[in-house]
């Protein structure tokens, strides 16, 4: 005789499937990110820190409430539940986005794992742990080889740097290259009363040090000490490159959070171009200055 169809276990396994494609999604988006914008310091051990406590703290979380819910599955679906609420006073209102892609994704799971059994259980836990981490595994190899290979020979000082067609003298670590973050208006302001040595700030403008513009900054990009042969296409606002540019010596500091730089170039009265190190632009509110988005500062030679 056929064996009777089991709802439960069906439903326990769909949620399974749910909660481990999400946890996947946070391994794969947290390996990326903590290797595109973290993985700075100098010491080892604060990068690992960094990277657990903030980059894969989410997917060590959904993993945690997957097994919880596989073995206690009535305390995992109140845990869903909870989630749930939480991104409700987090995001502090039922947008559709965080209705549609938080709020009800977590609520359904929540109650697929109160009513479901997915059995047996040591396949669906293995399942939820090995998934994520093969994902993980898989999605920071390219990566850590990137970061493992960057150029750095500690030279922070004023470097001029030939371009592909352009040759600037970029500031040195201090005023006209600081550490942390700004907005548009303080950088241009910066670098128009930096003086002649790019390390202090005088009391009147100087007009010696400027923002590049963007197709300055595409065309200086470079990669293990060899430029990377970037154009800047303007009329698709679009940066073409031969390599691949990354965060290294001379144009960056790879024991800054810095990872993107403000140009001089404006897109329109409230925005202006920003440059990433791996050579990509954006537009960026000119109003806009969190700690990862720095400037430094170009004369000509």
């Amino acid at each position: 005789m056929m064996r009777r169809f089991d709802k439960r276990r069906l439903v326990g396994w769909i949620a399974v499937a749910l909660s481990t494609a999400v946890t996947c999604f946070w391994a794969f988006w947290g390996i990326v990110e903590n290797f595109h914008e973290g993985w700075y310091y100098e010491s080892w051990l604060s990068n690992m820190g960094l990277m657990f406590f903030q980059y894969l703290s989410p997917m060590l979380i959904f993993l945690g409430v997957t097994l919880i819910s596989i073995a206690w599955p009535r305390i995992g679906g109140g845990l869903h539940l909870m989630l749930a609420l939480l991104a409700v006073a987090f995001f502090q209102a039922f947008s559709n986005a965080a209705t549609f892609l938080i709020i009800l994704p977590l609520g359904g799971m929540g109650g697929m794992y109160w009513y479901g059994r997915p059995r047996p259980r040591k396949l669906a836990v293995s399942l939820a742990v090995s998934l994520p981490l093969l994902t993980l595994i898989l999605s920071g190899i390219g990566p850590v080889l990137r970061v493992s290979q960057r150029l750095n020979d500690g030279n922070l000082q004023a470097r001029r740097v030939p371009g592909n067609g352009v040759m600037l003298i970029w500031a040195p670590a201090g005023p006209g290259w600081p550490l942390e973050g700004t907005d548009w208006f303080e950088a241009q302001q910066v670098c128009h009363y930096l003086t002649k040595d790019g390390l202090t700030l005088a009391a009147l403008p100087q007009n010696l040090w400027r923002l590049p513009a963007v197709e300055e900054a595409v065309r200086s990009m470079s990669r293990h000490g060899r430029n990377s042969g970037g154009v800047w296409d303007a009329g698709n606002a679009e940066a073409i490159y031969e390599t691949k540019p990354d965060k290294e010596s001379p144009l960056w500091n790879v024991h800054s959070q810095v990872i993107y730089w403000w140009t001089a170039t404006e897109v329109d009265e409230a925005h202006a171009s920003i440059i990433a190190y791996d050579g990509q632009v954006w537009s960026r509110s000119k109003s806009f200055g969190p700690a990862y988005l720095g400037f430094r500062c170009v004369r000509p030679q």
